[in-house]
C-alpha cells in the first residue's frame, strides 16, 4: 500500500448520489469517495468513470447538483460535499 505524502496532496471526502438508471447500473445510491483537494465537478466525473466504466453511458445527459444546488463543471469540490448525478429531466 502506497502513500502519497507530497506536498500539495491533501485529500478532502464527498458523497456522490446516484439516481435512476445509474443506480441501477452501479447496484448503489451513494458512495463516499476520497478525491484531491481542488477537484471540480468535471473531474469528479471522470474519476467516477474510470472506476466505474458502466457509468460513461450516462454521463453526457446527466445534470449535477452539490449541496442541492445545480453547479457547473467547474465547480471546485470542499471537503464534505454532497454531490447529486442527477437524470435528464424529461418533459413535454
Amino acid at each position: 500500500m502506497s502513500h502519497t505524502n507530497e506536498p500539495g496532496a491533501h485529500r478532502i471526502r464527498v458523497k456522490v448520489k446516484f439516481f435512476a438508471a445509474p443506480r441501477e447500473a452501479l447496484g448503489t445510491s451513494e458512495m463516499d469517495l476520497e478525491i484531491t483537494a481542488g477537484s471540480t465537478v468535471n473531474e469528479l466525473l471522470k474519476l467516477l468513470v474510470d472506476r466505474h466504466p458502466i457509468l460513461s453511458t450516462h454521463m453526457r445527459f446527466m445534470s449535477v447538483a452539490v449541496n442541492r444546488a445545480y453547479v457547473g463543471m467547474q465547480t471546485v469540490l470542499q471537503d464534505g460535499d454532497e454531490v447529486a448525478c442527477l437524470p435528464p429531466v424529461g418533459g413535454g
